[in-house]
């Protein structure tokens, strides 16, 4: 048996346990190549006109992978400890289900929602039952797969302390991960800020049980568990950089609340709210950085460093 994990939406929150479960089982598995061109532009062919850029992509991911697994990983995540996510999330199982459906793929998968009885454990160990696997090895490459995610948790967060004492204007770039890494999404904004000399530092390498209890500074209503976790990741960081680059996809739901909230909240440090479709070229993206750049440095009183 060979699964197909798509390398998009939360791929990059949850990579390492996926990728160590799977190898602790003995099972194969191929995730599909960075984002380019030709997996949007499949996506979009797949995707509803409403969907936003981010699940275009996922659906991109997805029909690369057919044909070169026995099946899929989709899980099914309804929420998490500290809230609901985004109605996708929950949706997307059915979602690649169906339009899928005349290529008759084979999916596998898990369900997590909060107030249900069966844990995260238990849906991995159901997830290794169904690859078949015994209930003993299950539990053990769970236990393994944590272990490994606890540790790239931890290193990430060195190295972000490590970009956080390096000189230089600093800019906390508040996106997903599967937006702000992705190579095609936000590769190119991180690469053309670099470009200018600025630091991008990612919000979502943050201790998240801490931002979560600190994005009741900003809002105690916020119902996303991840939208908690970037919205307490500017609290935490907030002191530390220079400035904030609000980065999403069109048209998130949730995102443009979350985004509109900070605009109006974050008044002591620049803020540029970028949202992406696809189809913005990129001159157009730089002049909006360069801008942004600008006025980092005139607030602080480096012209001749920016010039």
């Amino acid at each position: 048996m060979k699964i197909g994990i798509p390398r998009a939406f939360l791929y990059y929150r949850y990579k390492e346990l996926w990728e160590t479960f799977f190898h602790e089982l003995g099972i194969d598995y191929v995730v599909s190549p960075e984002t380019g061109p030709e997996i949007v532009r499949t996506g979009s062919l797949y995707a509803i006109d409403e969907a936003c850029l981010s699940a275009k992509v996922y659906l991109g991911h997805v029909e690369w992978l057919i044909g070169k697994c026995d099946y899929i990983l989709v899980p099914r995540i309804a929420g998490l400890g500290a809230g609901a996510v985004c109605s996708k999330f929950q949706a997307i199982y059915d979602v690649v289900a169906n339009t899928f459906r005349e290529r008759k793929i084979k999916l596998a998968g898990y369900n997590l929602a909060p107030g249900v009885k069966e844990g995260e454990m238990a849906a991995f160990i159901r997830l290794g039952q169904f690859c078949g696997r015994k209930k003993a090895g299950c539990v053990l490459a769970y236990m393994a797969a944590k272990q490994a995610e606890k540790q790239a948790l931890w290193k990430e967060l060195q190295e972000q302390e490590s970009l956080l004492q390096r000189q230089g204007i600093k800019v906390l770039v508040v996106g997903h991960r599967y937006n702000v890494a992705d190579k095609f999404i936000g590769e190119p904004v991180l690469q053309y800020l670099r470009e200018l000399g600025v630091i991008p530092v990612p919000a979502d390498i943050v201790p998240r049980k801490k931002a979560v209890l600190l994005s009741a500074e900003m809002s105690e209503t916020l119902p996303w568990a991840f939208a908690k976790e970037l919205v307490g990741s500017v609290v935490f960081y907030r002191e530390r950089v220079d400035g904030l680059l609000i980065l999403s996809t069109f048209p998130c739901g949730p995102d443009s609340l979350v985004n509109e909230m900070l605009l109006r909240r974050v008044k002591d440090k620049p803020v540029l709210n970028l949202v992406l479709d696809g189809h913005e070229a990129m001159a157009g993206i730089e002049t909006r950085l360069e801008s942004f750049f600008d006025i980092i440095c005139m607030q602080k009183g480096e012209t001749s460093v920016c010039l």
